[in-house]
């Protein structure tokens, strides 16, 4: 059964009345103050029937919506809720309503290999599961990688709608490095999202280069709606980061091809999990693999890089493999103690 925009704003106006105890309702009063809703909220000024109405009345009580509203009539002229503590928003899913959602979830599963589709895999996985728990009492089959205390999400729909709708903005920002929040304009142009993190790319009033800037670290901000929203003209943000690992780029940066040298017992782990969409594998030995991706030269690939440790090595270009040893070095270095320092801490542990 299809429900229209009408017959649901009928629906919800009829229930806001009958959980309102304080007041007694009539048919009549039901009739009037449905029309005086739809005259609101969709200046419809013909009102609506008795007969509507009393139909209405009759489906909300029938479980063909699932509603299965305990609605009664006090003596013999007022319309109420027997259940003081029911809402038709507290009814569950219908069991048909669960099926039909299942249906819908296995389709759009059939079209999760495509490119286009991509994108909704997670969002499948997770509808899917909801779906099973709400008809199933079972522990959760599948978990997403959730960081609740991660600050700076609430920014994400107002700074979206900002985007969507090229509102310039006020923005307060106070950098890891900042001792102090600064107030700039700055004009939106895409929210980025990585390893669970999310980044505004926007341009600031003052100045031509796009700024990378945290959300959990914008303090606020407010729409400009005087400003004159000015476009970033020759980036096509859909592919400025198709050739980068992360987030820091700026629009003078290139690719440099990166050669890897993997060893053999980490090589399937790139190989099933490639380090960018561009990697190709070069040679493959008893030894391991040796693989090239594509991708601007920045923090986001070290930090990649030094996480597999003795297990990689760069073999080009020669100022990353210089930048990758110099930081080993160091990182050795912190676990490299003077002799003194060394036997006292053996006698500390012996004692």
């Amino acid at each position: 059964m299809s429900i229209n925009k009408l017959a649901l704003i009928r629906y919800k106006t009829i229930d806001d009345c009958l959980k309102n105890r304080r007041r007694k309702w009539t048919l009549d009063d039901l009739i009037e103050k449905v029309s005086d809703v739809l005259y609101e909220s969709e200046g419809i000024a013909n009102g609506v029937s008795k007969r509507t109405i009393q139909a209405d009345i009759q489906l909300m009580r029938s479980d063909k919506l699932g509603y299965n509203a305990p609605i009664v009539v006090a003596e013999r002229k007022y319309y109420m809720y027997e259940d003081a503590d029911y809402s038709i928003t507290n009814t569950p899913i219908s069991d048909a309503d669960v099926d039909k959602m299942k249906e819908i979830v296995g389709v759009l599963k059939q079209f999760n290999g495509f490119n286009y589709f991509e994108e909704m895999s997670e969002m499948i996985a997770r509808l899917e599961n909801n779906l099973y728990q709400s008809t199933h009492q079972s522990r959760n089959c599948i978990q997403f990688e959730d960081n609740k205390r991660l600050k700076g999400l609430h920014h994400i729909t107002p700074l979206y709608h900002c985007i969507l709708n090229r509102k310039p903005l006020l923005l307060e920002y106070k950098s890891f490095k900042a001792k102090s929040a600064q107030q700039n304009v700055y004009f939106p142009y895409l929210l980025k999202e990585y390893r669970n993190r999310w980044f505004l790319i926007a341009k600031p009033k003052k100045g031509n280069l796009l700024a990378t800037l945290a959300l959990d670290r914008i303090i606020d901000f407010q729409e400009l709606p005087k400003e004159k929203f000015v476009d970033y003209d020759g980036v096509d943000f859909d592919r400025y980061f198709d050739d980068v690992l992360g987030v820091t780029k700026t629009i003078k940066d290139r690719a440099h091809k990166i050669v890897l040298e993997v060893n053999k017992y980490n090589a399937p782990y790139i190989l099933t999990k490639p380090l960018h969409p561009s990697q190709q594998v070069l040679r493959e030995n008893e030894n391991g693999i040796i693989i090239r991706i594509d991708v601007v030269l920045n923090f986001e690939l070290e930090r990649e890089i030094l996480g597999f440790g003795e297990c990689m090595k760069v073999l080009a270009p020669r100022r990353l493999a210089h930048v990758i040893k110099k930081r080993l070095a160091n990182a050795a270095a912190q676990y490299i103690k003077p002799a003194a320092e060394e036997a006292a801490t053996d006698e500390q542990e012996a004692g």
